[in-house]
């Protein structure tokens, strides 16, 4: 890193190419090699902006051009939270107040994210941030194209043009200086891992907690609907949690038998929260929030979580709207490295939500129509069983909707070891393995139980030709009526996955980046292929 020596700071606004362009303070350093940083910038997608950025200070090493990239994107994010803070919205009816509520809330999100970049020399982790603050510019101009309203997104959506710039420029950098920054254990390329069980972010207590049957879990709060427990809701106890917990070490609710109807939410400043039921269809967690009658699909999950290092097991979650009410989330993770385990997810259109950060799911089953695993997390399911259900009349079933924007975000969602059937009689419906919602859309499907219910296709369009040659869609040595490969469409984004070495870029050990792995615990984990 550049040493700070003879320095001035500076802050200004300029623009570039229409481009608000904010410069924070930046420490100039003496003696920076021109070659070097500029060459950096070529990695960007926006290469006019970064030389344009770093001409306006000294900069040592590529490291350096990370950071003062970092800079003007958290300072492009605090300019577009404070124009979402500061709109007018007298002019707004009932759904457009919703939508800007989301917004608000992605813009403060993304802050947050920018700052833990800027934190961070983990290249890795930063990228995942980075990702997510993508993710949430997306979803708030999608909060109100749920409503048809986008022209009220319109008010702002040319100021915020700059931020989306920046954040692709910054992917983009990172990215290029990850294989300098590449860890000793790796070896030719690939990283070095044992298979046993949990991932290196989980303590020892914790892996105990997960291979320990709920009931025997120790908890530092018991919700129980008889009164038997500390609170008869997951929402009271989850306010609690802050008064009670001390430090930051794991906190556990244990969530007794029994149907609870309520919606429920935890906050990014809630960390390394676990929630256990009393097993699968026993603790069930339901509501009927949807996009019809006046929710943003992103508001409508019935448990939603952004607070990284979230655990669960043992529980149902659904959404009981049906497929006429079309968006309807039973469960919505941001939480970044997290991990389900023995989870039902119960909807019909847009069932589980994997909204961002890195995030593992192990022997959990997903029920769905339409697009019913949908986001851009980096998401892996293991061990898992995806069940369709009947649709709405004249519509195809999807089972996931990936939403990668941008091709340096390191999102996707991949599908190992699974089983794909029906949960019914389908009616004819037709079932596809997915379609792009968004242009560089990534989903593999690895060693799966593919029913005869899959379309021979494999892959649905969204719309016209969009994204057909930009997504990656890629199927692994998958067996079943539905896996066949020969009427699969002809997109340039479709591969037929032959090589080991290119599957095993979507395993756990490498797609999550698990690192090193824990021996000794009673689940079992796959983390290469």
């Amino acid at each position: 890193m550049a040493k700070f020596i003879n320095f001035h700071v500076v802050f200004t606004i300029t623009f570039l190419h229409g481009i608000a362009t904010i410069f924070t303070p930046f420490v100039y350093v003496h003696g920076a090699n021109p070659s070097t940083k500029f060459s950096v910038c070529s990695q960007a997608p926006y290469p006019e902006i970064c030389t344009y950025l770093i001409g306006k200070t000294s900069v040592e090493t590529p490291l350096d051009v990370r950071q003062t990239t970092l800079l003007s994107t958290l300072a492009q994010a605090e300019h577009a939270h404070k124009l979402v803070l500061s709109m007018d919205l007298s002019s707004f009816e009932p759904r457009a107040k919703l939508a800007w509520a989301d917004c608000l809330e992605l813009y403060e999100d993304s802050v947050y994210q920018l700052n833990r970049s800027l934190g961070s020399t983990n290249s890795r982790d930063i990228q995942t941030w980075l990702s997510s603050a993508s993710t949430n510019h997306k979803t708030c101009q999608n909060g109100f194209h749920d409503f048809n309203l986008s022209s009220h997104f319109q008010t702002f959506h040319s100021s915020l043009s700059g931020f989306s710039k920046y954040l692709s420029n910054s992917l983009a950098i990172n990215k290029a200086l990850t294989p300098l920054l590449t860890s000793s254990t790796q070896i030719k390329g690939r990283r070095l891992m044992e298979t046993n069980n949990f991932p290196n972010w989980f303590s020892k207590s914790d892996r105990k907690l997960l291979a320990t049957p709920s009931s025997a879990s120790s908890s530092d709060l018991v919700v129980a609907q008889d009164g038997s427990g500390h609170y008869k809701t997951i929402s009271e106890a989850i306010a609690a949690v802050p008064k009670l917990r001390k430090g930051t070490s794991r906190f556990i609710i244990h969530v007794k038998a029994g149907v609870y109807r309520e919606n429920v939410e935890i906050k990014k400043t809630m960390h390394n929260l676990m929630v256990v039921g009393d097993g699968m269809g026993s603790t069930i967690v339901t509501s009927n929030k949807n996009v019809q009658d006046g929710s943003t699909t992103f508001r409508s999950a019935t448990f939603a979580v952004s607070g990284a290092g979230f655990v669960a097991r043992d529980m149902t979650f659904e959404n009981t709207a049906g497929p006429a009410k079309h968006q309807a989330v039973a469960f919505r993770s941001g939480s970044d490295l997290s991990v389900v385990y023995g989870c039902a997810f119960k909807g019909y259109q847009d069932t589980l939500y994997v909204y961002s950060g890195r995030q593992f799911y192990r022997n959990c089953q997903v029920y769905g129509t339409q697009d019913f695993v949908f986001g851009n997390g980096a998401v892996v399911l293991q061990s898992c069983n995806l069940y369709v259900r009947k649709p709405m009349g004249g519509q195809k079933n999807t089972i996931t909707a990936q939403s990668r924007t941008d091709p340096n975000q390191n999102t996707g969602i991949i599908i190992h070891n699974s089983g794909v059937s029906a949960a019914d009689n389908l009616g004819g419906a037709q079932t596809f393995l997915g379609r792009p919602w968004q242009k560089f859309s990534r989903v593999v499907y690895m060693k799966c139980s593919l029913g005869g219910l899959i379309n021979s296709a494999g892959w649905l369009p969204w719309s016209g030709s969009f994204a057909l040659n930009t997504l990656y869609y890629g199927e692994y040595m998958n067996t079943g009526g539905g896996a066949g490969t020969g009427g699969r469409v002809k997109w340039g984004g479709v591969h037929v996955i032959t090589s080991a070495a290119e599957a095993t870029k979507f395993t756990v050990g490498d797609f999550l980046d698990g690192g090193s792995w824990i021996p000794g615990t009673g689940l079992p984990y796959t983390a290469g292929l």
